[in-house]
């Protein structure tokens, strides 16, 4: 068997455009992965397009390791984001045809099942004025859903440091929140990386009483030292990794002991594979993999099956159920919590299709997403 050809398909929504592709073989199997990163779409599909010719097409799809080591290594310039999201994408569609020459789900053909089913949490769904009365009655929203877990980033466009208004702003919308699930809904803090170490301190003991089961990038990802000091005095777990890309980019974070939760994203680290290797070096300090996921549903497939064959697996990340309507029409097939839980897939491969048609009807979108924008949990593209 050998790849033929590699198309990418462009979907656009509110604030972002999903970038989905198709891997096809001479022998007729298609394989479905996804390249979306926000705000470089048009790097990831030039790249995409260089990495297909150099690398994929004439490739035997079976060779994973060794296609991945090419991509990696004989550009040159290894990792970089753009690199690694195109080749998460097309070692995922990879694992997709060998789970459908085969007719197993992935997750048997990557260690079998461990889990009898995989807890969700719920983010994106807070796209309301910024009040506690707010977050308290879109809350509910979540819970309508069956979710026992959600995320929430309360700190509007803070950096580095918060106004002290804006701080006891943030802290009473998770008050509003707590109360609203009660005690045992877990809620899980996002500070995007915007904090110095000294404001995420003083804005953890702030939250405690909320009891939070993590925050999340209390510091900018590159500033590890930061994190540490973080870690070292915060009654909180800390969470981090999203943007960390393949083991290398992990190796330093994770021996720095700083991190409780490790959150690689399967789309952007670097695949299956690699998302195994990075679990495996979390293991080894007892650290467990909450997987990133504000992609689309191609994404959510492919975590879920990676979910279900990892030991060191707590809780999966979903965007899905606050997107668009036509998001998940666009891939059939796409596993969908139940009561908050997802179910391991029984169809071969990731057990998904794409829906062109759909495709077709929600094309690419101008604009911009600014996570340091006025409004910015509202998730709405801006033009500049």
């Amino acid at each position: 068997m050998r790849v033929t050809a590699v198309e990418p398909l462009v979907l656009g929504t509110s604030w972002r455009n999903l970038v989905f592709l198709k891997v096809k073989t001479d022998e007729g199997l298609v394989g479905i992965g996804e390249c979306t990163l926000q705000n470089r779409e048009e790097g990831v599909l030039g790249y995409l397009q260089g990495a297909a010719r150099r690398h994929v097409i004439g490739s035997d799809p079976f060779n994973i390791e060794d296609l991945w080591l090419r991509m990696y290594r004989n550009d040159f310039w290894r990792a970089g984001v753009m690199a690694t999201t195109v080749m998460s994408g097309i070692e995922i569609a990879c694992w997709d045809i060998i789970g459908k020459a085969l007719g197993q789900p992935v997750w048997r053909l990557l260690g079998g099942r461990c889990h009898e089913k995989i807890k969700a949490y719920a983010n994106a769904w807070y796209t309301v004025e910024r009040k506690p009365e707010e977050f308290a009655r879109r809350v509910k929203v979540v819970l309508d859903k069956g979710y026992q877990a959600l995320k929430v980033d309360p700190f509007g466009p803070g950096a580095l440091e918060l106004a002290r208004e804006e701080k006891v702003r943030s802290v009473e919308l998770v008050a509003a929140i707590r109360e609203a699930v009660g005690p045992n809904v877990e809620i899980f803090i996002e500070m995007h990386g915007r904090f110095s170490a000294a404001t995420a301190m003083e804005l953890a003991r702030m939250l405690e009483p909320y009891q939070p089961g993590w925050i999340e990038e209390p510091c900018p990802p590159e500033d590890i030292p930061s994190l540490k000091k973080v870690a070292e005095h915060v009654n909180i777990p800390v969470a981090t990794g999203e943007r960390c890309f393949t083991r290398y980019g992990f190796r330093e974070v994770l021996e720095s002991g700083a991190p409780d939760i490790i959150q690689a994203d399967i789309i952007h680290a670097g695949g299956f594979l690699e998302m195994k290797k990075i679990a495996a070096m979390a293991d080894v300090r007892s650290m467990v993999m909450a997987p990133h996921n504000s992609n689309g549903p191609v994404c959510t497939a492919a975590s879920v099956h990676f979910d279900f064959c990892t030991t060191n697996f707590k809780v999966q990340e979903c965007f899905d159920d606050f997107s668009e309507t036509w998001v998940r029409e666009a891939v059939p097939g796409c596993p969908v919590p139940r009561d908050g839980y997802f179910y391991a897939p029984e169809k071969p491969g990731l057990g998904v299709e794409l829906n062109e048609d759909v495709i077709k009807e929600h094309p690419y979108k101008e604009g911009f997403f600014n996570l340091y924008a006025d409004d910015w949990h509202l998730r709405q593209f801006r033009k500049e």
